[in-house]
């Protein structure tokens, strides 16, 4: 092989194929003579290109080497992809691809109730309890979701502002007398996303959440749009705690978290005390699957109903579809997730032939719910705490699209 095209190989060698790839072809000295310009040959030659890429992937010799093996404990059943009907060297290059990034601290996979796949890197490990970011929101929505069936709130409908008797008498626009829980579960309360303004940004950091009722403006009628709102989850989460007459933590540990086994670390509160709706949850990987797993069961862990299925059935619903999850455009490019929808505080999106559910958090913490093939897929990562910057996503799409590739590499039907 020529030097150029080495040099060539080299740009992707090492990383998951790239839809921008062709530029560089473009730009490369190999494509630049006469001959290669006709478009005919030039888009041939791309595909040859793409096709050579393609094969650069790890050997089987590499894959036989990777070591995922569930490390010893008593709080999963255990076993292996090949006795659970998936091939083992689908799993093998998930955890081949991992090794190679740099801020993701676990990766965990569960199918047909056990572990099958475990690994942990860099800062990572079994103990550590991660700040699981925005998969918090799925947390505070099964929480609403208990509260209802333990009749502390009477109805999704049930407007906001029963909750907020301090700032209901201030508030001058009257739509937002008319904001539910149910449109708040699905981020169609009409609020703005914190990170398209400075002001909104502030607010979200100043811990005081009641006035920004008020003081905070609707962008859209309440129950038109999908507007993400990590505010919204916070009054979620208050809601919960004052229904309830105990802060959202407690709750959460004696109707949630005990029934499923398990210890969840610190919880960060806003400066009234109450803990965030929005985010601050922290828990270890394997602590976190159970969430993804009673999801997946239909709220049922070791033969109990500990949320109704009725609840999550409605929280996996799409509420929303075809959002542009990265803000950018065009819409979600290089996010291996497409079709992306929204239901009770849990994303849907699908990859490849696959669809699912996830619970997704800033750093590219993910629960993903892979109901076709009963799987539960966990990733925890480096939060990157308020840095919110190319940096930041450039390694929560790494993560993100670690888990996208190999749902696309999983069978079809």
């Amino acid at each position: 092989m020529g030097e150029k095209a080495k040099e060539l190989l080299k740009l992707q060698f090492d990383k998951p194929l790239r839809l921008d790839l062709i530029k560089y072809i473009i730009r490369c000295p190999l494509f630049r003579s006469k001959g290669l310009q006709h478009p005919f040959l030039l888009i041939t030659s791309v595909i040859l290109i793409l096709l050579i890429l393609a094969g650069c992937g790890p050997s089987t010799e590499d894959l036989l080497a990777v070591d995922y093996t569930p490390l010893a404990g008593d709080d999963w059943k255990v076993s292996t992809p090949a006795e659970q009907g998936l091939d083992p060297m689908l799993v093998a290059e998930l955890y081949y691809n991992a090794d190679k990034l740099e801020t993701i601290y676990s990766l965990l996979v569960i199918k047909n109730g056990h572990l099958i796949a475990e690994g942990y890197f860099n800062e990572g490990s079994v103990k550590q309890k991660d700040r699981l970011q925005s998969v918090t929101k799925s947390y505070t929505s099964a929480l609403v979701g208990i509260a209802l069936e333990q009749g502390y709130l009477s109805s999704v409908d049930q407007q906001m502002l029963d909750f907020f008797p301090e700032v209901a008498d201030q508030v001058t626009d009257p739509r937002k007398q008319q904001i539910t829980i149910r449109q708040m579960l699905q981020m169609r309360a009409g609020y703005p996303w914190e990170e398209t303004d400075p002001v909104f940004w502030d607010g979200l950091l100043s811990g005081h959440y009641p006035p920004l009722i008020e003081e905070f403006p609707l962008i859209a009628d309440p129950g038109t749009e999908f507007h993400y709102s990590n505010l919204t989850s916070n009054w979620l989460g208050i809601i919960v705690d004052r229904a309830s007459g105990t802060s959202l933590k407690s709750f959460a540990e004696e109707h949630l978290f005990s029934a499923i086994d398990v210890e969840a670390g610190e919880w960060g509160q806003d400066a009234e005390g109450h803990n965030n709706g929005c985010a601050d949850l922290h828990f270890s990987a394997r602590d976190a699957a159970k969430f993804g797993l009673l999801y997946l069961n239909d709220g049922v862990y070791d033969g109990k109903q500990v949320i109704s299925a009725d609840w999550v059935h409605d929280s996996l619903q799409r509420y929303s579809e075809n959002i542009n999850a990265t803000g950018g455009f065009p819409a979600n490019w290089g996010l291996s997730f497409g079709d992306i929808g929204y239901g009770y505080q849990w994303w849907s999106a699908k990859a490849g032939d696959h669809h699912f559910d996830f619970a997704w958090g800033h750093g590219g913490q993910l629960i993903v719910l892979l109901d076709e093939f009963d799987m539960v897929v966990v990733i925890t990562a480096d939060p990157f705490w308020l840095q919110h910057d190319e940096e930041s996503w450039k390694h929560e799409l790494a993560n993100i699209n670690l888990v996208g590739e190999f749902i696309i590499s999983l069978p079809s039907e």
